[in-house]
């Protein structure tokens, strides 16, 4: 699998914009492409780039609904059937891990979500693999050898999942650390960013992968299924997750998993985390803030 470069990933992504659209976003800089995170697509006003600095209007004519359409086409290679479990989800994957998140109005039926119509909003994210994000954390995650159970903390936006990733896949290439099997949760595909069943991510030649499932249940499937010898899961969001997790330690499985959070304290304070600290079920704490345009990594150790 050949690694692109950041620009690179930035011009693969857009290419699933409108002509229009895409023209716009492709009059930013080689090195705007490079840092740029999201575009962001709202109806009636012009597309934005996100950057480390904050959000910029790209300063062209508003975004139309059918521009939108279009990119939900586009992106889909015009069947959209074949994405429909993923756009009820309020989202979509395409070739290169990319994904749009979507916004409209909600079809339901019998109370659960069937669909999405009348798009109004779209959050173009551009995946970017970071090969060696893990080296600043993986001597310290990885005493004698071999990781320990770590859990990655940060707001919003600093890098959590392409530090999670990077680890996965240096822990079952054997980068630095034993080899071991690893089994990932995957819930929204951000992580492995599955796309015909192959990852457009590298995680490494042991690692298995349960997309799309809600992940608890994935955690249990993946667990029952893959004899695993590391577990991984990409933001911890409800009491059902912690339970799996909980589960998965009391069977001597390594955990890996992220959180949204700054500190220690904030994760004492959120009756969501506390468990986590109470159970023991993490040894290492890895901190991520940014200094700039960079990201610094700060480890503790948590029992």
């Amino acid at each position: 699998m050949i690694q692109m470069t950041a620009a690179g990933s930035f011009v693969q992504a857009v290419q699933a914009l409108p002509l229009r659209l895409r023209q716009e976003a492709l009059s930013l800089t080689e090195g705007e492409r490079g840092r740029a995170e999201e575009l962001r697509l709202r109806a009636g006003w012009p597309m934005t780039a996100v950057l480390p600095e904050g959000e910029r209007p790209l300063g062209g004519a508003p975004v139309e609904g059918r521009e939108l359409e279009q990119l939900v086409e586009i992106a889909s290679r015009a069947s959209l059937h074949a994405v429909l479990d993923q756009v009820r989800r309020g989202y979509l994957t395409f070739e290169g891990g990319h994904r749009i998140g979507l916004c409209g109005t909600v079809s339901l039926r019998d109370g659960e979500i069937h669909g999405l119509r009348d798009i109004s909003s779209a959050n173009l994210r551009i995946a970017r693999q970071v090969k060696g994000a893990a080296a600043p954390v993986l001597d310290r995650l990885c005493p004698g050898g071999r990781l320990s159970d770590a859990l990655i903390l940060a707001p919003p936006g600093l890098g959590k999942t392409t530090l999670l990733r990077d680890v996965i896949r240096s822990v079952s290439e054997g980068e630095g650390c034993t080899p071991l099997r690893v089994s990932l949760a995957d819930e929204r595909g951000e992580v492995a960013a599955m796309y015909n069943g192959v990852p457009q991510m590298e995680v490494g030649r042991r690692t298995d992968v349960a997309e799309g499932c809600p992940k608890a249940q994935g955690l249990m499937l993946l667990l029952r299924a893959m004899n695993p010898q590391v577990l991984a899961v990409d933001e911890i969001t409800a009491p059902e997750d912690v339970r799996a997790l909980t589960m998965a330690a009391g069977c001597g499985v390594t955990l890996l998993a992220t959180a949204h959070g700054e500190d220690r304290t904030a994760l004492e304070r959120r009756p969501l985390y506390r468990p986590l600290l109470e159970e023991g079920l993490f040894r290492f704490l890895v901190r991520i803030r940014r200094e700039g345009e960079r990201r610094v990594y700060t480890v503790e150790e948590l029992r």
